[in-house]
């Protein structure tokens, strides 16, 4: 498995912990996951006497990387070096690996590779706004970020065009990108899930009172929320001019990320609704930020798949997202959560964000239905898809 970190504070890499726990749980599997940083998982170093069939265990190999380095010289040190130390490895203690699997473009010699985001789709987004921001404030920023995404472009290129890789979506969405952008009609689908035992109304409703007297929002105020990097995809903006549009609504917007806030700080002032709004990073128990909400909503304009989305609703949330994410073909509208046609259309979220303020009833409802949905989106169902993958591609290999 190659993968540059692991952890349960974002959202690919959730997902990756949660597969690699079940396929050494419950398959018996010898993994050997070469990262950057790994938490929230738990794995040995390696250990010859450890290593043979069906030990059931994570060896992580630690992979160097530059601290403080700009994401573009991060990637590019990351790509060739956990080659090497791959090689070093194979080379020194004569270990074949079965299928080597990669979480999206971190290795040009990945057997199978679980598409979690599109960089082809996310470098079109970027040439759109080509005329706005790089020449204010967070330019330079904003520069590099097309250069990265120009980057994994033309690696996506390469290697999802290549039919010898096996590619693996986690929406139906992603894999009709696939086929579109790289004619790639031999892509599987494993849709991602959620861990009803660790995600519920009851965790949330426990820690409800606690998480929004610490964020000092009162009872009578909605309270919006929205989980992910990349604002300007995310949908940050549409939230932001919504909010414009309901000035005497008691509504709170608290925006969760590692994203550079100040171009946001400066809109949502811009707009007079600063005041209603709450920043905060990343945590290691994201159920904290569920307790405290009422409404998540993300107009992401792309996203993969979505799992913030997955893990409000399966916490009792009503949730809006929009038809540019992958887990909006997985919901149906109006019924388990609301899905806008236009990400950026402020109008529409604004009326839906209002509705549920006005009905508190409909609020429940959603989120009770969104609760059934989830329940079907299991972490053994996506292993269990991910493994029979895994199976006849090692039978092929051999």
């Amino acid at each position: 498995m190659v993968s540059p970190f692991i952890d349960r504070r974002h959202g690919t890499e959730r997902a990756l912990a949660e597969l690699l726990e079940r396929l050494a749980r419950t398959y018996g599997c010898e993994i050997h996951l070469f990262a950057q940083r790994v938490a929230d998982l738990s794995v040995e170093r390696w250990n010859a006497r450890r290593a043979g069939e069906n030990s059931a265990v994570i060896f992580w190999h630690r992979v160097p990387c530059p601290s403080g380095a700009p994401i573009l010289l991060s990637f590019a040190w990351w790509f060739w070096l956990n080659r090497i130390v791959r090689w070093s490895f194979s080379t020194f203690w004569r270990v074949r690996f079965a299928v080597v699997l990669s979480a999206g473009i971190n290795c040009s010699d990945a057997n199978v590779v679980i598409v979690h985001a599109l960089f082809r789709r996310l470098q079109e987004l970027a040439r759109a706004k080509s005329g706005e921001g790089v020449g204010g404030p967070g330019g330079l920023r904003v520069a590099h970020r097309r250069a990265y995404y120009a980057l994994l472009a033309r690696l996506e290129r390469r290697i999802y065009g290549n039919p010898a890789v096996t590619l693996a979506a986690v929406s139906p969405r992603t894999a009709e990108q696939l086929r579109t952008y790289f004619f790639r009609s031999d892509v599987a689908i494993v849709a991602n899930a959620v861990d009803g035992a660790f995600f519920s109304v009851g965790e949330r409703l426990v820690r409800r009172e606690e998480a929004r007297r610490r964020r000092a929002v009162r009872p009578d105020e909605l309270l919006l929320l929205l989980i992910g990097n990349d604002w300007e995809v995310k949908g940050v903006e549409t939230v932001l001019r919504a909010m414009a549009l309901m000035p005497d609504l008691p509504l709170r917007f608290l925006i969760v990320g590692s994203d550079a806030p100040e171009s946001f700080q400066a809109l949502a002032r811009s707009l007079g609704v600063a005041e209603r709004c709450l920043w905060g990073p990343p945590a290691e128990d994201v159920r904290d930020f569920y307790a405290a909400a009422d409404v998540y909503v993300c107009p992401s304009r792309e996203d993969s798949f979505g799992l913030p989305v997955a893990e409000a609703m399966a916490s009792g949330l009503a949730v809006i997202t929009s038809t540019a994410s992958g887990v909006g073909w997985l919901i149906e509208d109006g019924v388990d959560g609301f899905v806008l046609r236009e990400p950026r259309d402020a109008v529409t979220l604004s009326r839906l964000v209002q509705l549920l303020h006005d009905q508190p009833q409909l609020r429940e409802r959603i989120g009770g239905e969104g609760v059934r949905t989830a329940q079907g989106w299991t972490w053994e169902r996506n292993a269990a898809e991910v493994w029979k993958l895994l199976q006849g591609i090692a039978e092929r290999r051999t």
